[in-house]
């Protein structure tokens, strides 16, 4: 994907390279989804990783301290509480117009991505401001979200002034 090789271009090469699948058809036949193909291919090139100290990604390989699925469960009870809903746009969960928390980050920050009403259409993304109720829904996929954001757009998280030296990456521990 053309947007895989914008991202190492800006990050650098990727050094995890998963190839197995099982780990990811085993998370997605837990939750009923099946994640976007951007989505899965960076998660695979970079693995479970801190970028720019600010923004968590992890791979549904890593081990439970860095697992994407311990990390989608334990969000996805987090956001179904009574006291979190009215925070986000809409349910979280695996059907069509919910939301399915991908990642996080140091600042506050809480990054979700919106399975499709159709499923010919895009997955967009969420981010929402924890320590706020606020939220923003961008028109775009994880892979256009996340160079945005390796650019210094203002993605709600913005890096420019946690790698002013150029974006990084760093595996979690």
């Amino acid at each position: 994907m053309t947007t895989l090789r914008e991202i190492t271009a800006l990050l650098g090469e990727p050094r995890f390279n998963w190839t197995d699948p099982a780990p990811w058809l085993e998370l997605e036949q837990e939750l009923g989804i099946g994640f976007p193909a951007d989505f899965r291919e960076i998660v695979d090139a970079y693995g479970s990783v801190e970028i720019n100290d600010q923004l968590y990604l992890m791979h549904p390989a890593g081990h439970l301290l860095h697992s994407l699925g311990k990390f989608v469960s334990d969000d996805l009870d987090l956001w179904r509480d009574e006291d979190m809903v009215e925070f986000l746009p809409s349910p979280v969960g695996a059907n069509p117009g919910e939301l399915m928390p991908v990642a996080t980050a140091t600042t506050g920050e809480a990054v979700f991505l919106r399975v499709p009403e159709d499923p010919a259409s895009p997955w967009r993304v969420v981010v929402q401001e924890f320590d706020s109720p606020a939220w923003t829904l961008y028109e775009m996929t994880f892979g256009e979200w996340l160079l945005a954001y390796l650019k210094g757009r203002d993605v709600t998280l913005c890096s420019r002034n946690r790698a002013p030296d150029g974006p990084f990456y760093a595996f979690l521990p």
